[in-house]
């Protein structure tokens, strides 16, 4: 499915081309890595090949990751953002985009508004990927954070209790990979103050596989000894329409020292990033916080993606 394909959605994703992504990483990860039977022509399979990143919101760890992706593969980059494009002068979207396609392979576009991503998609010829668009999806983060899921649990994701803390209204990460751990028997359990629950649009989505068990709570005392993953999100200031909203609830779930001593002893603690306080950083010293491991799997994956949709692996 991946040659020339547009990556929008995780709904366009299925089990199979999920696994297939996941094999790739592996073997992008061997190369970079050095590992023993590693395909050393993985690292200059982009040669000549151009991406453009367009990145219209804030971004350190995708932007960075998506760049370090294409020049791990022997490819090149352009950057560009609302401050230094014609933007400025009133351009729109699609034809900043539909300009930029001319010089590049492909096109990686994060974006403040929902949909945006799929209206751009559609006056494009050359490949899009969605780095996230505001509060609707971001699907290569879902897709490293499976990889990293999977890592961590010893490559089997049947059974997994797995729990999404903190914003799950706004955080388009947690919308995201709920949606494609729905291919998969797991139990989902959903962590937040009422007024940041996941929305129903995503609970409804993944209902549709009954395999999968969800659960809601206010609390993380309810999952706390049970969870396998606990995956941590901020609060997102930039979501909230008044100051005195956001006040409200950003100290409700704090993961400390004390909590994580609580937790299984092979719980492994996952987090997007940028964290703000939601995890005390006295928690990275525990061999179980995977979250610096989960940025540096985000390199592999999006190596493995580009690839794929370059059609040169």
């Amino acid at each position: 499915m991946w040659k020339d394909e547009h990556v929008i959605s995780v709904n366009d994703f299925t089990e199979e081309s999920v696994q297939d992504i996941i094999s790739c990483a592996d073997a992008c990860r061997a190369a970079v890595l050095r590992e023993p039977g590693h395909n050393a022509d993985i690292l200059s399979c982009c040669k000549h090949k151009i991406m453009a990143c367009v990145f219209y919101e804030p971004s350190t760890r995708t932007n960075c990751s998506f760049t370090s992706a294409m020049l791990r593969l022997g490819g090149t980059h352009i950057q560009v953002n609302d401050s230094s494009s014609s933007v400025k002068k009133g351009e729109t979207l699609q034809d900043t985009l539909r300009c930029l396609q001319c010089y590049s392979d492909v096109i990686v576009l994060r974006h403040p508004d929902i949909g945006s991503a799929n209206l751009a998609s559609s006056y494009l010829s050359k490949p899009l990927i969605n780095a996230g668009d505001g509060a609707g999806e971001h699907p290569t983060q879902a897709l490293l954070d499976l990889y990293t899921i999977l890592r961590e649990q010893g490559g089997s994701l049947n059974g997994l209790n797995i729990t999404l803390l903190g914003d799950l209204k706004y955080g388009r990460t947690t919308h995201s990979l709920a949606k494609l751990l729905s291919l998969f028997p797991v139990t989902l359990n959903y962590v937040a103050v009422h007024e940041l629950q996941m929305p129903d649009h995503v609970v409804d989505h993944v209902a549709m596989n009954p395999k999968v068990v969800q659960n809601t709570f206010d609390s993380l005392e309810e999952v706390l000894t049970t969870t396998d993953i606990l995956y941590v999100t901020r609060v997102q200031k930039e979501r909230f329409a008044t100051e005195q909203e956001y006040e409200d609830v950003k100290n409700r779930f704090i993961v400390t020292t004390k909590v994580v001593e609580r937790l299984k002893c092979t719980c492994s603690i996952m987090h997007p990033l940028p964290r703000v306080n939601e995890i005390s950083e006295e928690v990275d010293t525990f061999p179980n916080a995977a979250y610096f491991r989960q940025m540096e799997n985000g390199m592999y994956v999006r190596m493995a993606l580009l690839a794929k949709i370059l059609g040169v692996l």
